[in-house]
């Protein structure tokens, strides 16, 4: 650790930092705010709340208050922002920004932390451009002293985007699309039930002006039959196409048809194409019976998802370090997530590609348009595309046979894979095979051959349909070799958890005596656990994570009404504490024990001692995680028993095991979509592998690169083989032996008032946009 990152409890001191939230509101700024509330008191800084966005900065007086720790508890579960927003005039004309500067000037304030989409953000490089010349004026007018302009020399600004849209360059995630994208799909989910009843079309419009990424994810999350967003119109002759496309689908058996617009779509011609010239071609042209939902605000409203929580907490954080390091030359940035990696990048340069992707999209470069937008919605369009666009050939001649299985426990979006896995093989012109039960199924031959329509409507559904099972391939080696002979299996798709791993380094080793098993595979990781070795996140980690989370939020409701009351909560995750220190973020707990993070009897007494002190305070409730293996003696019923004789007359305490829920429900979006791209992409990969391991007429495939594992890496999907993973791996525990997410929890103990030490020394340097490009998240 560098020594001048060491003190971040000291670098605040003398600073005062004050934080607004501005334009359109976004689920998950309430969660940045907090952050940058606590972590700025943690600093030693004083941090300020603006009311009302530049409208208060404007107004000063009362807009401007100094916030507490505890002015900000119980606001991470609500949508919205608290602080309030406004679009505001005044701050567009200079004398609004001289007032504006009068009030910070007046109270210290050089610090600004503006949270907001891409206007919000140009308005305050504005305003520290000028900043020197507003200073003189105020001066020279006698509203400030020269002392007062000495100490205010200059202002820090360090943006973050919060725009449900997602369409802010730079960023992979903005905050709020997330939550947007959960809104959407509860209403796809619902709608889908009654379409089907009806055999009805629905056209359903969502918000995305000059942006169509809500459209184009929810349209992959809900297998929608067509898409229209701006930057990509449709070819001239759309109607037929599209018409052509609707009657298919219904031909297949499917009883519903759904067509996803987002309310800035426009033809060639930028000519807007509504969701009323759909409904009324449709009509006219096929004569189904079809309706038009409009989304509207609903898509603003409602709880921030887990993964906004905890995006908005870690930006908040991000904000503080880079605003406390800010100098004069440092230009203002933007703190924004790539992969699972903090960036920081000046903010300037993003509004600038920002706007040249208006700008393209008004001169009809619409190619140029989606390359702005970055690879990972390029990819996003390109699965859309070949799922709903590509007819899959008549004949199967010349093509492979591949096996898709689940193994292990239960994930929700493992539906979602299979069927992308199925439809992308399909497409390529193979012959798909499913096999239910896993690698039990595979020794037992409960093997069928799976059409089109086998896997229609399999992504919004949870669970396992092909069903799953825990067992290892090694002792029916004999049975699954003259299987795959009997099926004539060519590759094997494996979507599951940390048996479908060691399930594939079995088959390696079995690779010496069996002929049979020498076919390329691939696992795709699908486990609430997110514990497989070669992934930073699993399929099915994300839903389980929402679940603890809208559970925990539910819990602390209650709390709050008994007042002084503790919950003890166990979650699932075998060794792996992802999930316990992940919801621990996203509900605001108070301790999260997990196993890679040891803890002794010294640390239950301070975490006692610390709700002890926290019951003097307003705020009389506390949570605390607990991961199910992360302590064989220290048990929830001992931790629990522990609180209990501790609290005695200060705090009852609770305890909730959340069990199985946990593998249950409905994928979420990022699920959905996470799962539809990893089975796309692994069919890809086979279907090269395959043509590579022909051997006189038949495949045979022994190279270490032929078994590998398709997993998330910081920025990219990456094949690693299975047996290079094996030295990541710890066994005994089944996790992987480093784990990205552990260097979050400082800031878990930090948001829940501990005076620990926060190692800043892995901080997000600033990056340039133009390399960021090419190096995005290749999801």
């Amino acid at each position: 650790m560098t020594h001048e990152h060491h003190a971040a409890k000291t670098l605040g001191i003398g600073k005062a930092i004050a934080v607004l939230t501005s334009g359109g509101d976004a689920q998950g700024m309430n969660a940045a705010v907090r952050a940058v509330v606590r972590v700025g008191i943690y600093t030693g800084a004083r941090v300020f709340f603006v009311h009302e966005g530049y409208q208060g900065l404007v107004d000063g007086g009362d807009n401007i208050r100094e916030a507490t720790w505890e002015s900000v508890s119980m606001m991470l579960q609500l949508g919205g922002t608290v602080i309030g927003s406004a679009r505001c005039k005044d701050f567009r004309e200079r004398e609004g920004r001289l007032r504006a500067a009068h009030n910070l000037v007046k109270r210290g304030i050089t610090n600004l932390c503006v949270i907001g989409g891409d206007g919000s953000l140009t308005g305050a490089d504005t305003f520290r451009s000028e900043w020197s010349d507003l200073l003189s004026d105020l001066q020279k007018s006698g509203k400030i002293t020269a002392e007062e302009a000495t100490k205010s020399s200059y202002l820090n600004i360090v943006g973050l985007v919060g725009s449900i849209d997602n369409d802010f360059c730079g960023t992979d995630m903005t905050i709020g699309t997330d939550s947007a994208l959960h809104r959407i799909i509860e209403i796809v989910d619902a709608i889908t039930t009654t379409a089907q009843s009806h055999q009805r079309t629905f056209v359903l419009e969502v918000m995305g002006r000059h942006c169509g990424y809500l459209a184009l994810v929810t349209s992959l999350s809900c297998g929608a039959d067509w898409v229209f967003i701006p930057e990509c119109p449709p070819d001239d002759d759309w109607e037929e196409h599209l018409c052509r496309r609707l009657s298919e689908t219904r031909n297949r058996g499917s009883r519903l048809n759904i067509i996803i617009v987002a309310e800035g779509a426009i033809d060639k011609n930028g000519k807007p194409i509504t969701s009323e010239d759909i409904k009324n071609l449709v009509v006219k042209r096929l004569g189904y019976d079809t309706r038009v939902t409009v989304l509207g605000h609903v898509q603003r409203g409602g709880t921030p998802s887990a993964f906004d929580r905890i995006l908005g907490s870690r930006m908040g954080v991000e904000a503080v370090m880079a605003l406390l390091e800010g100098t004069p030359d440092t230009p203002a940035c933007v703190v924004s997530l790539s992969g699972n990696q903090a960036v920081r990048l000046p903010l300037m340069e993003c509004v600038q590609v920002t706007k040249d992707v208006t700008r393209a999209m008004d001169e009809r470069r619409f190619d140029e348009a989606l390359k702005l937008r970055g690879r990972s919605f390029m990819n996003n369009w390109e699965v859309y595309k070949l799922l709903a666009h590509v007819r899959p050939p008549k004949s199967k001649s010349g093509s492979h046979t591949v096996a898709v299985m689940n193994v292990g426990a239960p994930a929700a979006g493992m539906n979602a894979a299979v069927r992308s896995t199925v439809r992308i093989g399909l497409i390529q012109g193979n012959r798909m095979l499913v096999v239910h039960d896993g690698f039990e199924g595979l020794a037992k031959g409960q093997i069928e051959e799976a059409g089109w329509s086998y896997v229609g409507g399999w992504t919004g559904q949870g669970g396992s349909k092909l069903g799953t099972k825990r067992t290892l391939p090694k002792k029916s080696f004999e049975q699954i070799s003259a299987n795959i002979t009997k099926f004539n299996i060519q590759g094997l798709v494996i979507i599951g958890g940390f048996e479908a791993y060691t399930g594939g380094l079995e088959l390696m080793e079995g690779r010496k005596q069996y002929d049979e098993l020498c076919i390329p595979f691939v696992v795709i990781p699908a486990t609430v656990s997110n514990n497989v070795p070669g992934s930073d996140f699993s399929v099915g980690a994300d839903t389980a994570l929402n679940t603890i989370c809208m559970t925990c939020d539910r819990i602390k409701q209650s709390a709050a009404g008994t007042k002084r009351r503790v919950f003890i909560i166990e979650t699932m995750g075998g060794y792996c504490g992802y999930l316990a220190t992940m919801a621990g973020l996203a509900a605001g707990a108070d301790a999260a024990y997990i196993f890679e993070d040891p803890f002794t009897i010294r640390d239950l007494q301070v975490n006692v001692e610390h709700l002890v002190q926290k019951m003097k305070t307003t705020v009389k409730r506390g949570l605390v995680l607990r991961n199910e293996k992360c302590n064989e003696n220290y048990t929830t019923d001992f931790i629990f028993n522990l609180y209990s004789e501790e609290g005695k007359g200060i705090f009852d305490s609770r305890k909730n095991v959340l069990g199985h829920m946990q593998q249950g429900g409905s994928p979420t979006p990022f699920d959905r979509n996470f799962a539809t791209k990893m089975g796309a992409k692994a069919m890809n990969w086979m279907s090269g592998k395959i043509k590579e391991s022909y051997r006189n007429g038949r495949i045979f495939a022994n190279s270490p690169d032929s078994g590998c594992v398709l997993g998330m890496r910081k920025r990219a999907l990456v094949f690693q083989p299975v047996t290079e993973l094996k030295e990541q791996t710890d066994f005994e525990h089944r996790i992987p032996k480093e784990q990205w997410w552990l260097k979050l929890r400082p800031i878990l103990k930090i948001l829940a008032k501990y005076e620990i030490d926060l190692d800043t020394s892995e901080h997000a340097h600033l990056e340039h946009i133009s390399r960021k490009r090419s190096g995005e998240a290749n999801v």
